[in-house]
């Protein structure tokens, strides 16, 4: 039997991640893994955002018409961030999960410091004949440790200077295609329950019904705005999951 208090916070979660992707067009995955962490656990939270992340960005990685160019421009990043998901998952299978908490909220709040303060990060990810191949291999570790495809994968992508629509329509292919090896090797190392499978669909629901909502806002407020507002709380979630882990 499911806990009844376990279905309210997953729905309040997806429902929270879901306006914001509606409102910038991503934030889903990481406003879900900084939430549920803290409440569920690493493990329980990556499970819980597999459906919801997957179904969410198939129709961003489907729609913009430029699929065709983004496989053949960006086929080593996407295929070394696949497999190494395999690698990431083994370690989250062996390593005591505190640590990959702590390493969560290092990345999260990375990421929320480096949106608040553009602090050019796409130089750093960027450089480099093998850059693509590189930042995919480190995209796919991070991921399978830790649920995140943000670091370094959406600072690669926006350091190519891509066309805007192309930009956003990578990085849901991006998202989807790390977030089902995630799932496919999180369920190959048994860290995948029949339980969170069905709560991780029944998410869905109000992920989606976020993502509408958070389309009408972004028509009445400022995105700079929200943005803002968006990336310190991810700092403030952050801190919280580094400072749990360290002195949990």
């Amino acid at each position: 039997m499911i806990d009844p208090l376990l279905l309210v916070l997953v729905a309040a979660t997806f429902l929270m991640a879901g306006t914001v992707k509606g409102v910038i067009g991503m934030g889903m995955p990481t406003v879900s893994l900084a939430l549920l962490t803290a409440t569920v656990g690493l493990q329980s939270a990556m499970a819980l955002l597999l459906a919801p992340t997957i179904i969410t960005n198939i129709w961003q990685a489907l729609v913009g018409g430029h699929l065709r160019q983004i496989v053949r421009q960006l086929w080593p990043f996407l295929l070394a961030s696949v497999v190494t998901v395999w690698l990431g998952v083994s370690v989250l299978a062996r390593v005591d999960v505190r640590w990959l908490s702590a390493l969560l909220g290092v990345l999260i709040i990375f990421y929320a410091l480096s949106g608040l303060f553009r602090l050019g990060v796409g130089t750093l990810v960027s450089h480099g004949r093998h850059a693509g191949v590189v930042n995919g291999a480190l995209t796919g570790l991070l991921t399978g440790m830790t649920g995140s495809s943000v670091f370094p994968g959406v600072a690669y992508l926006q350091a190519l200077g891509l066309p805007r629509d192309m930009l956003i329509q990578a990085m849901g292919v991006l998202f989807v295609v790390t977030t089902m090896a995630l799932g496919l090797s999180m369920g190959e190392q048994r860290l995948l329950s029949v339980e969170l499978a069905g709560l991780s669909l029944a998410a869905v629901i109000p992920g989606i019904l976020g993502m509408q909502l958070g389309q009408r806002l972004r028509r009445r407020l400022s995105e700079a705005t929200f943005r803002r507002v968006f990336l310190t709380g991810l700092l403030i979630m952050g801190g919280y999951l580094l400072l749990g882990a360290l002195i949990g």
